[in-house]
């Protein structure tokens, strides 16, 4: 049996995306971050989604909300005896005063498909699971792919000590969200799925940039994700009078922070694939009338190339020692674990090229200067990732953030030809 996307699930997508929206932190806006009520509820949202789509749904230790598509009766099985699982999804938490689309377009789609695919009575030859993962943007614990680096396995147990802006811990968060295991180790890490069990992990999300947008092109396959690091940085210096202490006996943490700021944007400035931000720069306690005694920011840095992104960390880290000694200060480096560039793989971007050429349209390859879910998930099994048109210039992490029904469209056409006639990997 054949089907395809009724010409109105486009708009589906999009009504989905703004009910989900309601669920947010702040008044005004689209905040949400990990385990607040307003994540919760979201979740539960999704869930309920799942399910209506014809998914059995579990939610696991870190909160993914997982919903699994079943295979055909007839599908393969593999050596224990059960269908093997092709992985999609995205992430469900937003950045503050974010957009709507960014990590939930690629959760809303799979389950509107799935949806179509269950009234039109098809299964798969493998099971099909759609992961909404519960925490990506590192905006409550400053830690991103949480979630992902559960399901993959990588956890951190050091993170569970780690504390929000209240200090709350992220195990105290776990276990007052009343998610299976209470935050306990053993949970989180039971948690993992087998690779043996995966056929691949595929990511449908916004573009977040404008190059789809000046090509003319709704659609585009990812070739490879930039690895990201971040750090918080902590300079201490000490608090004295604004009116009495002269320029040159000055201890000013912030005056030092900011030029460790520039310091950042001067030498990820020297490549075109390094990129650097410092998205939070704080003076605790501070007073106008008050030299700072303390500034905290965060770094942001990304190449498409490991080796270089490594190489302005060093520099950077050194220059930020040389400024806090010459300035007087200490500085403090806190490096978050970094995710390394993760290629999509060559047979899965075949498989999409195809779709799109069968349909008339480029296969336009670009890579990803955002981290995705999909980095964590290609540390156990091979993915592979599907841009949509970002309207609005490309503006993503921001209310602006747009698609537009026909792009929703297209994808989950694009998506619906990719699942019916995907071939898993050739073992060698």
């Amino acid at each position: 049996m054949q089907t395809s996307p009724t010409s109105s699930l486009g708009q589906t997508i999009l009504d989905h995306a703004a009910s989900l929206a309601r669920f947010s932190d702040m008044e005004g806006g689209l905040t949400c971050a990990f385990l607040t009520p307003a994540h919760r509820a979201a979740a539960a949202e999704l869930a309920q989604r799942m399910r209506d789509a014809g998914m059995q749904v579990r939610v696991d230790a870190i909160g993914n909300v997982i919903g699994r598509y079943a295979a055909a009766g007839d599908a393969p099985l593999d050596p224990k005896g059960q269908p093997r699982v092709l992985m999609t999804g995205s992430h469900f938490d937003t950045v503050r005063n974010g957009g709507r689309y960014d990590g939930r377009l690629g959760i809303l789609l799979p389950i509107a498909v799935v949806a179509e695919l269950n009234r039109a009575g098809v299964r798969l030859p493998y099971h099909l699971d759609v992961v909404a993962f519960a925490e990506e943007e590192g905006l409550r614990f400053k830690t991103s792919f949480l979630a992902s680096s559960v399901l993959a396995g990588r956890f951190n147990p050091d993170l569970l000590a780690r504390t929000d802006a209240d200090g709350v811990t992220l195990a105290q968060a776990l276990a007052d969200a009343k998610l299976a295991g209470g935050g306990e180790l053993a949970a989180l890490q039971a948690a993992a799925v087998d690779p043996a069990t995966l056929l691949g992990f595929v990511e449908v999300h916004i573009e977040q940039g404008p190059v789809l947008l000046h090509h003319e092109l709704p659609l585009g396959i990812v070739t490879q994700i930039a690895g990201s690091s971040r750090f918080q940085v902590r300079v201490t210096g000490l608090a004295s009078h604004a009116g009495t202490t002269p320029m040159t006996m000055r201890k000013d943490a912030a005056a030092a922070a900011a030029e460790m700021v520039l310091l950042v944007e001067s030498r990820c400035g020297q490549a075109p694939t390094l990129v650097g931000t410092v998205g939070q720069f704080t003076v605790p306690d501070g007073s106008s009338n008050v030299i700072p005694a303390a500034c905290h920011f965060s770094m942001d840095i990304r190449a498409g190339d490991d080796a270089l992104r490594e190489a302005a960390i060093a520099d950077i880290v050194a220059g930020i020692e040389a400024i806090a000694q010459r300035r007087g200060v200490r500085a403090e480096v806190e490096r978050v674990p970094p995710v390394n560039n993760a290629p999509c793989a060559s047979w899965l971007r075949d498989q999409f090229a195809a779709v799109l050429t069968k349909r008339g349209l480029p296969a336009f390859e670009l890579p990803s200067g955002a981290g995705h879910d999909a980095m964590m998930m290609h540390r156990i099994t091979d993915v592979a990732m599907l841009f949509v048109r970002c309207g609005n210039g490309g503006i993503s992490h921001n209310p602006l953030e747009t698609i537009t029904a026909e792009d929703a469209q297209l994808a989950a056409e694009v998506f619906v030809d990719f699942l019916r006639h995907f071939r898993p990997k050739q073992e060698d």
